[in-house]
């Protein structure tokens, strides 16, 4: 979900074409130079509280430069996920909080930005108890006392995580915990039943066919 503050910016995705509008463009002044690390800080304090009022977890806040303006990307989550619905509604109250804050309390951030609120894909590393409680059931690769295991998360418990590896369960604390990577799961091929394929046991009816022919003396001659 992306919103566009300061005088609605144009929207990333469009590329300016040739021409006038190329040199109209390439005349635009480049955002302003910022502290990068305290502009981030500056918003998250203003949209930390909305978004939790909202009942959801900031998980990141990233600031960076893309032309004449900034580009500020904020991560949310829930337990259960969280839908496109929710994040338009995030998207639009974190939005009003950094207008909010710039006529109250001054400058958020200098110039012209673009908002884009989202949640995060399985390729985030879990890092909190909270990561570990909503991949309750997913495989997860990890590195416990410089080794790293490879398990699923049967559990997430106050203390740590139970995670089964091979077989074996054993109780894991959060602290011995280093950053956990989800793992992507595909079915088996050799598991998969395909529409063409007869079941295992099945007889292949092309197979009988050919079985009649040959026994009435009508098969055809290759």
């Amino acid at each position: 979900m992306t919103q566009r503050g300061r005088g609605g910016a144009r929207p990333a995705s469009r590329r300016s074409g040739g021409g006038r509008e190329a040199a109209e463009e390439s005349r635009q002044p480049a955002a302003p130079r910022i502290d990068l690390v305290a502009a981030r800080s500056r918003v998250r304090a203003v949209i930390e509280p909305v978004v939790v009022a909202a009942g959801f977890d900031l998980e990141d806040v990233t600031l960076s430069r893309a032309g004449r303006r900034h580009v500020v990307r904020v991560l949310v989550d829930a337990d259960g996920g969280i839908s496109l619905d929710d994040v338009a509604v995030v998207s639009r109250e974190i939005s009003q909080a950094l207008d909010t804050a710039e006529e109250n309390q001054g400058e958020v951030l200098a110039g012209e930005y673009q908002l884009e609120v989202g949640s995060p894909g399985v390729d985030r590393p879990l890092t909190l108890p909270r990561h570990w409680r909503r991949n309750v059931s997913r495989l997860v690769t990890v590195t416990v006392a410089g080794r790293s295991l490879t398990g699923r998360v049967t559990a997430a418990q106050e203390t740590g995580v139970v995670l089964d590896v091979e077989g074996k369960s054993s109780e894991i604390p959060y602290a011995d915990l280093g950053p956990g990577r989800v793992q992507i799961e595909f079915k088996r091929l050799d598991e998969a039943v395909f529409p063409d394929e007869p079941a295992q046991g099945e007889p292949d009816d092309d197979e009988d066919e050919d079985d009649d022919d040959d026994e009435d003396g009508e098969g055809e001659e290759r």
